[in-house]
């Protein structure tokens, strides 16, 4: 890794060296109940500056939830901490696979969930317009998003290393 994650995480406002390693976060994760996340060890790592962070799949199971940060003892913003992480992991070309393929998706038709002819169809029986109010709609919104996520070079991020 380029930089400490440990000194990024301070530069974008994330102090974890305040943790004291309680376990609330982890104790109060509803993902941590189902799943192989342990927030109160990726803090650890990153606060030891471990790269071996980045590279491990349990930095993706967060939901976003705010439980652990909202609970944490110390206010240390955990979840943003954790989004932060993943940016870093993204930009050393670590992403599970899953997401890279739903960034293509949004890069090729502007939405995560692509529609096929049979939730259209399904939209429609329903009473409701087969395409929802999204940049799959409007052909022009589309290219702009394309055009905004190359510019972005988003492309490059999410592309196969």
């Amino acid at each position: 890794m380029s930089e400490e994650i440990q000194k990024v995480l301070k530069n974008a406002g994330l102090d974890v060296l305040s943790c004291m390693q309680c376990g609330i976060c982890t104790g109060s994760c509803p993902s941590g109940r189902h799943t192989g996340l342990n927030t109160r060890k990726i803090l650890r790592d990153a606060r030891k500056n471990r790269a071996t962070v980045l590279s491990e799949d349990a930095l993706w199971l967060c939901t976003t939830c705010y439980s652990c940060q909202e609970r944490c003892p110390r206010g240390i913003p955990i979840t943003d901490t954790l989004l932060e992480l993943r940016r870093i992991a993204v930009k050393e070309g670590f992403m599970l696979p899953e997401h890279r393929w739903v960034s293509k998706m949004v890069m090729e038709c502007g939405h995560s969930v692509p529609l096929d002819e049979e939730t259209k169809k399904k939209r429609e029986e329903l009473g409701l317009d087969p395409i929802p109010e999204t940049v799959q709609k409007d052909p022009e919104a589309l290219k702009k998003l394309k055009k905004l996520l190359k510019t972005c070079k988003f492309d490059e991020l999410v592309a196969e290393k």
